[in-house]
């Protein structure tokens, strides 16, 4: 959102330069995110002075240039090549200097040198209406009247406006600062409150004198969804342009002027927070305005020429016969808005249900200034407040006069929030008291109403424009905000209780899978859940899609992966390893939710390196993954081929008759509709199923040994055909406590060996845990393995 500084002005008045109004502004929770010049002729016609053209004359060396000699009040004349058709001697003209800098209609600035054109020296420009950024005009040079005097600076002679513009963050809570006035009243509160210099102006706007008579009539149809609606009948409008402070205010912030009514409307929306919309009274016919609904499939013409369904939902603006004029609250209809020739208008503020907006606005995808606003909500307590300032501006800028009385539909005034506020509560969640005076300060900075004061609390009175503060928590917020959170003491001490977590973390197995595929060189992405399907069967649909791109609950986490592998192969990125950790949704007998690890492999199965061979990706390559993974659940898994629309060839793994993973190579039609021109192979595994069947392993921590381990080795002569896996098998059902370890270091089959031999080295590690090992207690334990290896395995002792 952007804030004008000038604009912010008109409501507080402080010292404060702009770097300070927005480190303040985003310490009170409207981050400025930047701040940006303004200037309504950009370059503020810096450098551009008025000159006189002395004599004119054709360039020798160019048909269409001319060389002329220019008075511009200094001391010197200064020459300069011309190419405008209409240049001539004695013309007063704006003359550019040399280091002055232009700018074209992108902004983008060219600085004016002393240069040689055509051969002969050119000491500056005479500038045309377009090159100033004074309109879009090229049809030659700009040439001054009599009253413009040479040498004199040219801005004097236009009225320069400079600004400085914020861009406000603007969270979707704070509705109540999504205006100049809103966030002038929110820093207000703070530099009030921070004994800063500050003065705020309240709005206070006068009801108008009451003269003549209308005969229009509104009727709204459902007081639920329009609980507020005014409107003003103003007629003998002359429809022109704005006052340049008008369109000024409005470019500041990046808007377009239209004419003087729209700019008013759109003023007092930027301004007070408050939408309007101004329809032209001869085009609303039987003199009625009807607020309701328009039955389903009715086509109706927006503003912007496009023709648009409606669904029945919207409340729409109707006229005596039925015929909609508006979608209320985002957008006018193309025959019912001001034009050049109206001179009689009804102006239309209200507080519509922002709910009811938003369904309106997203159905038809249209996301106006309006829309934002009244979907947030609005405070429709100030609804007339904003009609009686239009009115005036239009008095005063469009020469309209209001006739008879401002019609209003107001069923059910709207009353503040009442709220009970504990003082404990405040001191619990901030760690540190703040005197109490100070918090009835802050509250009555931020036009919260203290009602009552009671035992450890106040009662109070929020305004509706606050719709966010609807809790004692919000109120502490508040209080906090203003107060700043950069004064809250950091304790000395922290005291917290410690949580103590499950053995069976059910997020261990995917953490664990998660960080062995990014081992692997895989990226984990992350897509919505929210997506659209080809295939409806048993596909979850949202009742309020924000779009129709966004209306089922994905299936599958294919399409999403094989959206990323395109965006990826399309910016030459072809050579990818993806991974996804996300819930599939479907609705058979009731609605199922699984939650899956997903992973996608295309292209090469390394980078390209001049020590190894091209080669692509393939489905063995997929399947290795998916098995490094299942292996981890210590499962004798089954291996079965599958059948799947969404692959051309596929396998899936099962454990007593559940599913644990699917794999295959993705089919061509998938691949098409997701433009993706490469084969592609994708994986799916069930957490759930391989969470309930994995076999869990219990560890046990233990001691360092106190002691040192003593090592035995033994060089035995055996058959060939005698393995090492049968010599340690045997060695570890030796009863001794004390033998930890057995381990093979050296194998010899060669010369001086018997025929049919060979020789094996074993080494075996030794502990007590209570003391040292004596001899005796080393020479058991190796006798007991010399003995079973000779008996078992006729070994000989070399």
């Amino acid at each position: 959102m952007k804030i004008s500084n000038n604009w912010l002005k008109d409501f507080i008045s402080t010292e404060l330069n702009t770097d300070k109004i927005s480190e303040y502004l985003t310490d009170i929770g409207l981050e400025v995110e930047g701040v940006e010049k303004f200037e309504n002729i950009k370059g503020s016609l810096e450098g551009i002075v008025v000159g006189k053209v002395l004599t004119c004359e054709k360039h020798p060396n160019a048909d269409k240039l001319n060389i002329t000699t220019v008075d511009v009040g200094a001391e010197n004349i200064l020459q300069i090549v011309c190419g405008a058709p209409n240049v001539a001697a004695g013309q007063t003209v704006p003359v550019a200097l040399v280091g002055t800098k232009l700018y074209d209609k992108s902004g983008n600035s060219f600085e004016i040198k002393k240069a040689k054109i055509r051969g002969e020296v050119s000491e500056g420009m005479i500038c045309a209406e377009d090159e100033l950024g004074l309109s879009d005009d090229h049809g030659g040079i700009m040439i001054l009247d009599n009253d413009y005097k040479t040498g004199e600076l040219f801005k004097k002679y236009f009225e320069i406006t400079q600004d400085e513009v914020y861009e406000i963050g603007l969270t979707p809570n704070r509705t109540d600062a999504m205006s100049h006035y809103g966030v002038a009243r929110d820093l207000n509160a703070f530099l009030s409150s921070n004994q800063l210099k500050s003065d705020f102006k309240k709005l206070e706007v006068e009801e108008p004198e009451i003269s003549g008579s209308h005969n229009f009539q509104i009727e709204v149809e459902n007081s639920e969804l329009v609980p507020r609606y005014l409107g003003a009948v103003i007629e003998n409008i002359k429809i022109s342009e704005s006052p340049n402070w008008l369109k000024d205010r409005l470019k500041a912030i990046g808007l377009n002027p239209i004419n003087n009514v729209v700019d008013i409307t759109n003023y007092v929306l930027h301004g007070l927070g408050q939408p309007l919309h101004a329809f032209d009274a001869a085009k609303i016919k039987g003199n009625k305005i009807i607020v309701g609904s328009s039955p389903k499939g009715t086509k109706f013409k927006t503003l912007d020429g496009v023709e648009r369904t409606l669904n029945g939902a919207e409340i729409m603006i109707k006229d005596g016969k039925q015929n909609p004029m508006c979608i209320a609250g985002v957008f006018g209809g193309e025959n019912s808005g001001v034009s050049a020739e109206t001179t009689k208008i009804v102006l239309e503020s209200a507080y519509f249900n922002p709910v009811a907006i938003r369904k309106a606005a997203k159905f038809h995808g249209l996301n106006t200034d309006a829309s934002f606003r009244f979907e947030r909500g609005i405070d429709g307590k100030s609804a007339r407040k904003a009609l009686l300032v239009a009115i005036k501006m239009i008095e005063e800028i469009a020469h309209g006069k209001l006739v008879g009385e401002i019609l209003e539909f107001y069923p059910e005034k709207i009353e503040n929030n009442y709220l009970l506020f504990r003082y404990s509560k405040l001191d619990q969640i901030l760690g540190m008291k703040i005197h109490r005076a100070k918090v009835k300060e802050i509250l009555k900075y931020l036009d919260i109403e203290i009602l009552n004061e009671i035992n450890d609390g106040l009662e109070l009175s929020v305004p509706p424009y606050r719709a966010d503060v609807t809790r004692e928590i919000d109120v502490i917020e508040e209080i906090l905000r203003i107060f700043g959170y950069n004064r809250i003491d950091i304790p000395e001490k922290f005291s917290f209780s410690p949580v103590t977590l499950s053995l069976d973390d059910q997020d261990a197995l995917e953490n664990s899978w998660a960080r062995t595929l990014q081992s692997q060189g895989f990226n984990e992405v992350m897509n919505n859940s929210l997506r659209s399907v080809k295939d409806e069967t048993d596909a979850v649909k949202l009742l309020n899609p924000l779009s129709s791109d966004l209306a089922f609950m994905r299936k599958s986490l294919l399409e999403g992966l094989l959206e990323n592998a395109a965006y990826n192969i399309n910016r030459k990125n072809a050579d990818l390893k993806f991974f996804e950790l996300g819930k599939i949704y479907h609705k058979k007998e009731k609605y199922e939710e699984r939650k899956q690890l997903a992973f996608l492999v295309t292209g090469r199965n390394h980078s390209e390196n001049w020590m190894l061979p091209k080669s692509a990706t393939n489905f063995y390559y997929l399947k290795s993954y998916v098995i490094l993974l299942l292996d981890k659940l210590k499962l004798k898994f089954e291996e079965l081929p599958l059948e799947d629309s969404r692959f051309s060839e596929a396998l899936e793994f099962k454990f007593n008759g559940k599913t644990l993973a699917k794999l295959g190579k993705v089919s061509p039609e998938l691949l098409k509709d997701a433009d993706v021109d490469q084969e592609v192979f994708y994986a799916e595994i069930e957490l759930e199923n391989c969470e309930q069947l994995r076999i869990k392993d219990n560890f046990k921590f233990i001691d360092i040994p106190k002691f040192n381990k003593i090592r035995r080795d033994l060089a035995l002569l055996l058959d060939k055909q005698i393995t090492y896996a049968e010599l340690y098998a045997s060695a570890k059902k030796n009863p001794s406590k004390f033998l930890k370890n057995v381990n093979l270091f050296d194998v010899y089959e060669g010369q001086n060996l018997p025929e049919g031999k060979k020789s094996y080295a074993l080494s075996f590690e030794l502990l007590n845990e209570e003391k040292t090992l004596e001899e005796k207690d080393i020479s058991e334990v190796m006798n007991v393995l010399i003995k079973s290896f000779k008996s078992e395995f006729n070994a000989e002792l070399r």
